[in-house]
């Protein structure tokens, strides 16, 4: 069992995010139940190492004590998500936070297209981060703009995609596997991918499954690890 030495000293602990959870909730249920249950200090240093949205699962890296050093290092690792496209529709923020506001013709999109599609966001490209997301324009958070419905010129940005593999078609739905850069948002890679076949796409599913070298199936549920905090 790890000590409150060990987590001053620094780990690094690998949660499987439920749904619905802000990442921020997850470092704060895990910080409190350390805390508490170890007396460690209140100012005791903890964060995660990339957000992961409250309706997305899967890996979120949380560093604890000195080990909090290395969490840009670890942000700049690749990352590895599953998920759903669902084709035909959009959503002003890209997945299910919001409802549908335009339906497109799917008709024309068949196994070669979606196929075809993928090589153009393969490598290098220019992305558009969704209004709904918590990038700052002029000291105020997208999602903050978009909830008052102001328009908003958002800038393209450079990510990469390394790997773009798809999964499953069974239309509307489209399962994926990708591994991409910082930065990239999968929600803009749905938008975009629904655009680049003359169509629409939304994101419903995405679940983080890997950062760098650490694996979701390695982690733990947030109340599963707090149950394995032995007190001092």
């Amino acid at each position: 069992m790890k000590t409150a030495e060990d987590f001053l000293n620094g780990q690094i602990i690998l949660i499987d995010k439920p749904l619905h959870w802000t990442s921020f909730q997850a470092v704060n249920k895990l910080k409190w139940a350390l805390i508490s249950k170890l007396n460690l200090p209140k100012k005791f240093k903890i964060g995660h190492a990339g957000t992961l949205d409250p309706l997305a699962t899967g890996l979120l890296l949380v560093c604890t004590g000195k080990f909090t050093k290395r969490i840009t290092e670890l942000q700049g690792q690749a990352k590895e998500y599953t998920g759903t496209f669902y084709i035909g529709a959009t959503t002003p923020s890209y997945d299910l936070e919001t409802e549908i506001d335009q339906t497109f013709p799917t008709s024309h999109i068949d196994e070669a297209l979606i196929h075809e599609t993928v090589k153009q966001f393969l490598g290098e490209i220019d992305q558009k981060p969704p209004i709904f997301s918590a990038i700052k324009k002029d000291g105020v958070r997208l999602y903050e703009h978009a909830r008052a419905g102001e328009t908003i010129e958002i800038a393209t940005r450079k990510t990469t995609i390394h790997e773009f593999e798809i999964t499953r078609i069974a239309l509307p739905e489209i399962d994926f596997r990708v591994v991409c850069s910082k930065g990239t948002y999968i929600r803009s890679l749905a938008f975009d991918f629904g655009k680049a076949m003359n169509s629409g796409s939304h994101l419903t599913v995405l679940r983080r499954t890997k950062i760098g070298d650490y694996d979701v199936n390695d982690g733990i549920d947030v109340i599963a690890f707090e149950e394995t905090i032995v007190p001092n």
